[in-house]
């Protein structure tokens, strides 16, 4: 069985990753299609993984890409987390993942819905779910809070931990509207602040998309297991070589769901410091190795979260920069691994500590990134939505 070493698998992060100086983008959109998604759930981590990957891509760049010209869309995907893709990796994200993900959230809200309204739980489901989205068709776009006005049963309360001590009823809206997103009729659409907002409006999908300059249908058909196949041979391309396990975790598929993906895959074996690993059977030559890099990367950034197993990049640092449920705070980068970590404080200023000793030269370039970063979020400040150790402290 053929090897490849740690520093092979570094030179192919580095560069497929978009993170040397040769190999930043000029647009989003390429950004987020050598990343095959980025992480969305914090609104910030999207434009600050932009900005380490680019020519001097600014937050108004990326609001562009996703609110005029609509060639990168919000949408729910792997493991239920949230994702900003590019419009041509819908459809196959759509079937790979978001349609059975439908189902799923689907069985579990009726669980809770059977208790609290009367008759059949699924039709009434079906029929609030319908009208919602007939609101947005008639209206464009709108809040939550707008639609809950307009469809009454939004606000119908659920109580999903009845007689605990964390017992909290809440309104359905949430469920509804991400039932309708994972279904792909609906998208999320403006934020109705800033760029680090989480508040946003929704519009059709299919209205939505259709103003994009490179319009995808919304509901274009694609089966279930080529998407599968098509997803896993992406990801096998930007995080190969790597465990099965690691696709596992980050599809949020089964074992035997990953298989199956992987079936109709042309991948060789190899050996990753004596774990089995999978290669595309074409990509299996080196990429050269790159120049020196250095990257101050955000929270929930996807290249720290594109594996299961991370010790190959991240080595002991894993308590000062992940919170208890598994995501990573910000991190600095030096050469294809994890050398320590940095935040933001209140006024702005950017401050790091390095976990391991990197070298003069590797410092004069966390330097300058911090510096880079500094003037590029102006007066913004925009806080971690998941606060790890070193990122609290640091803030501090």
């Amino acid at each position: 069985m053929r090897s490849v070493s740690v520093e092979q698998r570094r030179a192919r992060l580095a560069r497929r990753h978009r993170l040397t100086a040769a190999t930043l983008a000029r647009e989003p959109s390429d950004i987020a299609a050598s990343m095959r998604a980025l992480h969305a759930t914090d609104p910030a981590t999207v434009h600050l993984s932009v900005r380490a990957r680019s020519h001097g891509l600014t937050p108004a760049d990326v609001e562009k890409a996703l609110y005029d010209d609509r060639i990168l869309l919000r949408m729910l995907a792997m493991r239920r987390t949230m994702f900003v893709v590019p419009v041509e990796s819908v459809p196959i994200l759509q079937a790979a993942i978001a349609d059975p993900l439908a189902a799923a959230q689907r069985r579990t809200y009726l669980k809770y819905l059977r208790e609290a309204v009367a008759g059949d739980a699924e039709r009434w489901l079906a029929d609030v779910a319908e009208r919602t989205h007939r609101e947005l068709l008639e209206r464009g776009s709108a809040t939550a809070a707008e639609l809950s006005a307009a469809v009454p049963e939004l606000r119908t309360q659920v109580d999903t931990a009845p007689g605990k001590p964390y017992s909290k009823p809440t309104a359905i809206t949430g469920w509804v509207l991400l039932l309708l997103g994972c279904e792909g009729l609906i998208v999320r659409g403006r934020p109705t602040g800033g760029w680090t907002s989480t508040r946003y409006t929704w519009a059709p999908r299919e209205t939505w998309l259709a103003e994009s300059p490179q319009p995808v249908e919304p509901r274009q058909p694609v089966e279930t297991d080529t998407a599968r196949t098509e997803l896993a041979r992406r990801w096998l391309h930007t995080f190969g070589p790597a465990p099965i396990t690691d696709l596992i975790w980050w599809t949020g598929w089964t074992r035997t769901q990953t298989r199956r993906a992987l079936s109709a895959v042309d991948v060789t074996e190899v050996d990753l410091d004596a774990a089995t690993g999978l290669i595309l059977s074409d990509d299996t030559e080196p990429d050269p190795d790159p120049e020196p890099w250095a990257a101050l990367l955000p929270a929930l950034d996807p290249t720290p979260m594109g594996w299961k197993d991370r010790n190959w990049f991240l080595g002991p640092h894993g308590p000062a920069l992940f919170d208890t449920t598994g995501n990573i705070g910000p991190s600095i980068w030096v050469d294809g691994r994890i050398v320590g970590g940095w935040a933001q404080r209140a006024d702005g200023e950017i401050v790091y500590r390095l976990l391991e000793d990197v070298g003069a030269h590797a410092r004069a370039q966390i330097d300058a990134e911090c510096e880079s970063v500094t003037t590029w979020f102006g007066d913004v400040c925009a806080i971690p939505r998941f606060r790890t150790p070193l990122e609290r402290e640091l803030s501090s």
